[in-house]
């Protein structure tokens, strides 16, 4: 559910408004000169204030920071520690946006508070650290009001930093605040030469990554490399966007006008999605029965399209669909239930038994409806890379959704972008062979595979499926492009230049998701 919380975007202009955290989104105001302001700062700290303790979304964000810090994820440490502190509603939304922009926006925050500062920020206490980057992100990237966000970030500091820290907070903060975002964007830019440095600096990502996704727009088709700069900004700003709340009603299960019913809005890219405007999604009953869930649009699209494909030869006698990668299960639980409504056998595979275990949970639902309808449904604990000596040429529809650097979900998982190296790539990329490898060979003839990653770097999309074209002669390419329609059958635009299809969040608004079908001979 927290995956596709809204967040913080890039920084902007604020915008005021009243009390001590506005709305969390950017917008336009008028303010006075920075002395000027500094001044009235002054006059506005009361000693009450100043000693007072700090409040229970501010308190839950920096706490979220620090387990972020030790190794958890975002998305799954902030939504329980606001279940624990009961911190609800537009609460909840300001300590998200607080959590999200803040990791996100890291990159840049730090060279602004280095200078702010005085001091590179690996002289800084890594602590007192997180503090500054919540008070950065509250100063140049929401709608909070500069009095507020400085005097309620020292509050926060002096509880869990210490007094000492507070006064260097304090500092610290007041020098931000007497820049406009734009301007200490170009102050930390000064002296950054080439214009994809400079451009992954104000967007704050790590320059290997900004390159790898200016080679994958050009290498998938999608920007000419003389006009590539343009779509590349475009594409490393979404990744500071929001990710809306996209759901799947899987079909037999739940319908998309269930889901209208309850709030959200028709979707109008998947025909079995719809978007949730706001909310919680586990308020609606078709997701918290599994009938529906939450899921990226792009995933819905690529599960879709392998089931909308012709099998020929041997694979029609006998359909049976397959998973091979099958954990945590959105992309398993959309296809189970495509099967089911088919009366086709489906197996879903997982190497860990962790994963596993929440795949058979994600498909209680279908599993349910299989036992009704007589359809056989398995959940395989096992190694996917073996999966081809143990079911040789035995399904007629194969899906890989292959582990990756996850490079197409940043903005719906903050910490990635600082926890990845491109090193990880070059890692997984023996894998994501070995896998797709297993998967044609579990296939029967006539049937087709279904490789897909959720990131567009070239090496672990293209060249992964020439190598394999490359290495045997019994699969060929199958265009997949005409397979991704919205609800009307209208194909999407912008999918690259074919065969494969890649996605984007900034022209589709879908997670940047890689799919190539290939055919068994």
């Amino acid at each position: 559910m927290s995956d596709q919380r809204g967040d913080g975007g890039a920084p902007g202009r604020r915008s005021g408004g009243e009390g001590g955290r506005g709305d969390g989104r950017r917008g336009e105001r008028q303010r006075p000169p920075a002395r000027e302001r500094s001044a009235r700062h002054r006059s506005e700290q009361r000693p009450s204030e100043r000693a007072r303790r700090t409040d229970a979304p501010r308190l839950a964000a920096y706490t979220a920071m620090r387990e972020v810090a030790d190794g958890a994820y975002a998305n799954l440490a902030l939504p329980k520690l606001l279940r624990e502190k009961g911190i609800r509603g537009r609460d909840a939304g300001f300590a998200t946006e607080l959590v999200y922009g803040a990791t996100r926006l890291s990159g840049l925050y730090d060279a602004i508070i280095a200078l702010a500062a005085g001091r590179p920020v690996d002289k800084i206490d890594s602590n007192v650290l997180d503090t500054l980057r919540l008070g950065a992100h509250q100063l140049l990237g929401m709608r909070v009001p500069t009095h507020a966000a400085v005097d309620e970030t020292v509050a926060l500091a002096r509880q869990v930093n210490g007094a000492g820290a507070a006064g260097f907070v304090n500092a610290v903060l007041r020098r931000i605040s007497e820049r406009e975002p734009d301007e200490w964007v170009d102050l930390v830019s000064e002296g950054v030469s080439g214009p994809v440095e400079r451009l992954a600096l104000r967007t704050s990502h790590p320059l290997w990554i900004a390159k790898a996704l200016r080679a994958a727009l050009i290498g998938h088709g999608t920007a000419q490399p003389d006009a590539v700069e343009g779509s590349l900004t475009a594409l490393l700003e979404s990744d500071n966007a929001p990710a809306k709340v996209s759901l799947a009603a899987r079909p037999g299960l739940a319908s998309v006008d269930e889901l209208v019913d309850a709030g959200a809005d028709r979707s109008g890219l998947s025909p079995v999605g719809a978007t949730l405007p706001e909310g919680d999604p586990g308020a609606i009953a078709a997701v918290r029965e599994g009938r529906a869930a939450v899921q990226d649009e792009g995933s819905q699209l690529l599960v879709l399209a392998l089931t909308a494909a012709d099998v020929e030869g041997d694979a029609t006698a006998h359909e049976r669909w397959l998973d091979l990668c099958a954990g945590p299960g959105g992309k398993a639980g959309l296809l189970a239930a495509l099967a089911i409504q088919r009366r086709i056998p489906f197996v879903a595979n997982e190497i860990s038994e962790h994963r596993a275990d929440l795949v058979w949970q994600t498909l209680a639902a279908a599993r349910a409806e299989a036992r009704e309808r007589d359809v056989s449904l398995k959940v395989r604990h096992g190694d996917g890379r073996d999966l081809g000596e143990v079911e040789p040429a035995g399904f007629s529809r194969v899906l890989i959704d292959a582990p990756c650097t996850g490079l197409g979900a940043l903005r719906r998982r903050p910490e990635a972008r600082w926890r990845r190296t491109a090193g990880d790539v070059a890692a997984l990329a023996g894998l994501q062979r070995e896998l797709l490898a297993s998967g044609i060979d579990a296939t029967a003839p006539g049937g087709l595979v279904g490789y897909a990653t959720c990131s567009p770097h070239l090496n672990e999309t293209r060249f992964v499926v020439t190598d394999a074209l490359r290495n045997r002669d019994d699969v060929e390419l199958v265009d997949a492009r005409p397979l991704f329609v919205d609800p009307s059958g209208q194909q999407l635009p912008g999918l690259g230049d074919g065969p494969f299809v890649q996605l984007w969040p900034h022209l589709h608004g879908t997670d940047a998701m890689f799919f190539a079908l290939l055919r068994k001979r």
